[in-house]
C-alpha cells in the first residue's frame, strides 16, 4: 500500500504551518539579507490540543516532603495546569506580541526572529537584549516601555534606547538548527551581524543567563560598533575558583567577606543547583517527553533554581509578587506551541563555556547584581574580570530573570 497520499498531506500541512509561523515566505525566493515582517498566528487546533493535553495530564504520586528539595511540587503544578487549561488565553499573548514590530531575517543559513522597537527619541542608543533558558522574548516585554519611552516612566529623553530583542536559534520563532555548531560563539557572531544588518554602527548589548555569556562573547570579538555591555549574570568568577567549585574542592584560601558567600553559592550551583543543565548538556534528545506532555515541560522549566521556583510556587498559591501566573504560562506556551523544548535544550550540549567564569572582556562593562541570582558577584571579582568596569551595583530586589521580575530596576540600571 502506498504512503504517498499521507506523505503529500503531511508536507502540505507542514508548509502551511511554516508560512503561518513566518518560517517560510510564499512567492519569490528571499533575497540575501532580507528583513521580513513577521506576525504570530498559531492555528486554533494547536491551541486547543495544548489545552486538551494539559487537562488530561497523568499525574505521579506527590512528593514526600514539604519543601522544594524534590523539585517542583505537585500542588504548584496542579494549580498551573488548572489555570493553563481553564483560564489562560494564548490569543492574549499572541496579540501582545503582534502589537510589537517583529521581523525575520536569515543569517548564516538560519532564520532569526527578533523584535525591533525604535524609540521616539531621536538620539536613542541601540541596545541588543539577549535572553536565556528557559526564557524567550516574552521575558523582555516588560522592559520595552521603560527603555524606549523613558519620559513616560519618570526618566529623561537621554535615557532612551532603540531595542533589538532576538530569539536565540532553536528558541521561539527562530529557526531550529539541523546540524551541530550553533553554540554561544556562533550566536554572538549572529547578533553582531544582526546589528550590522539593521544599520547600527554604535550600540550596546545586554544579557542574563545564556544572554550574559553571549554578550561577553560579543565583547571579546570587539566588533567596531559595540560600545560596551551590561550583564545581570556577570562572568566574574575567577577561573581558578570556578574550576575548584566545579571539582568539589575545599574553599580556596584568601577569600573574605562577600567572596565567601559567592564561593558557597557557586559551589552549591555546581553540586546541586544545575542538574537541569547537566541533563540537557549530555542527553538533550532523551527529553523527548517534553515534546509530548505540556505539564511535563512546565515542571522542568519552572525548576531552574530554588529562588525562582519558590517565586513561581507563590504565584500559583495566589500571592501577587513580581511574576504572575500569566507570565509563567505564556512563556511555557511559547515553547510548547513552537515545539522548541529539545531544540532549545541542545544549546547546553553545544556550549563548552562556564557562564559565570571570567572570560577576559576588556570593553566597558556594567554589572547589576540581583539579590536572588544564582550567585552575587563580589565587586572584587567583577573588577578583576572586567578591567573596564564602568558600573557595579547591588540592587534591592529581583532574581535570575531580572527583566521579567524587576523590569523597572533593570531599566534603571541600563
Amino acid at each position: 500500500m502506498s504512503n504517498e497520499p499521507s506523505r503529500r498531506r503531511f508536507l502540505s500541512a507542514s508548509a502551511a504551518a511554516a508560512v503561518t509561523f513566518g518560517l517560510l515566505k510564499a512567492g519569490p525566493a528571499q533575497a540575501a539579507g532580507e528583513i521580513r515582517p513577521f506576525r504570530v498566528r498559531i492555528p486554533e487546533r494547536e491551541v486547543a490540543e495544548m489545552r486538551r493535553r494539559v487537562s488530561q495530564t497523568r499525574w505521579p504520586d506527590p512528593e514526600t516532603v514539604t519543601d522544594l528539595s524534590q523539585g517542583a511540587p505537585q500542588r504548584t503544578l496542579r494549580a498551573l495546569a488548572r489555570y493553563w487549561a481553564q483560564e489562560y488565553d494564548w490569543r492574549t499573548t499572541e496579540a501582545k506580541l503582534n502589537a510589537l514590530p517583529q521581523f525575520m531575517t536569515e543569517i548564516d543559513g538560519l532564520d532569526i526572529h527578533f523584535l525591533h522597537i525604535r524609540s521616539k527619541h531621536e538620539n536613542a542608543l541601540p541596545v541588543l537584549v539577549s535572553h536565556g533558558w528557559p526564557g524567550s522574548v516574552i521575558e523582555q516585554l516588560k522592559i520595552i516601555g521603560p527603555l524606549t519611552d523613558p519620559t513616560a516612566h519618570g526618566g529623561k529623553p537621554s535615557d532612551a534606547f532603540h531595542l533589538v530583542i532576538p530569539s536565540m536559534p532553536g528558541y521561539g520563532f527562530s529557526g531550529k538548527p539541523t546540524t551541530p555548531g550553533w553554540g554561544p560563539d556562533r550566536i554572538a557572531r549572529t547578533w553582531i551581524e544582526l546589528m550590522e544588518r539593521l544599520g547600527y554602527d554604535r550600540y550596546v548589548a545586554q544579557g542574563g543567563d545564556w544572554g550574559a555569556l553571549i554578550v561577553d562573547l560579543m565583547a571579546m570579538r570587539k566588533p567596531a560598533g559595540l560600545l560596551g555591555v551590561h550583564t545581570n549574570l556577570p562572568g566574574a568568577v575567577p577561573v581558578e575558583i570556578d574550576n575548584a567549585a566545579r571539582a568539589g574542592a575545599p574553599q580556596p584560601p584568601g577569600l573574605a567577606g562577600d567572596e565567601i558567600k559567592a564561593w558557597n553559592d557557586v559551589s552549591f550551583r555546581y553540586a546541586k543547583g544545575q542538574n537541569y543543565a547537566r541533563i540537557m548538556a549530555t542527553r538533550a534528545q532523551t527529553l523527548t517527553g517534553f515534546a509530548d506532555s505540556p505539564v511535563g515541560l512546565a515542571s522542568f522549566m519552572i525548576d531552574h533554581n530554588l529562588a525562582s521556583l519558590a517565586l513561581i510556587a507563590r504565584a500559583f498559591d495566589g500571592h501577587r509578587e513580581s511574576l504572575s501566573r500569566q507570565d509563567v504560562v505564556e512563556n511555557i506556551s511559547l515553547y510548547w506551541l513552537t515545539n522548541t523544548a529539545i531544540s532549545a535544550a541542545r544549546l547546553y550540549w553545544e556550549s563548552k563555556y562556564s557562564v559565570i567564569a571570567a572570560k577576559g572582556v576588556t570593553l566597558p562593562v556594567a554589572v547589576s547584581v540581583f539579590p536572588d541570582e544564582v550567585y552575587q558577584a563580589p565587586h572584587s571579582w567583577a573588577a578583576r574580570a572586567y578591567p573596564n568596569l564602568i558600573h557595579y551595583n547591588r540592587v534591592a530586589a529581583g532574581g535570575h530573570f531580572a527583566a521579567w521580575e524587576q523590569p523597572q530596576i533593570l531599566a534603571s540600571e541600563l
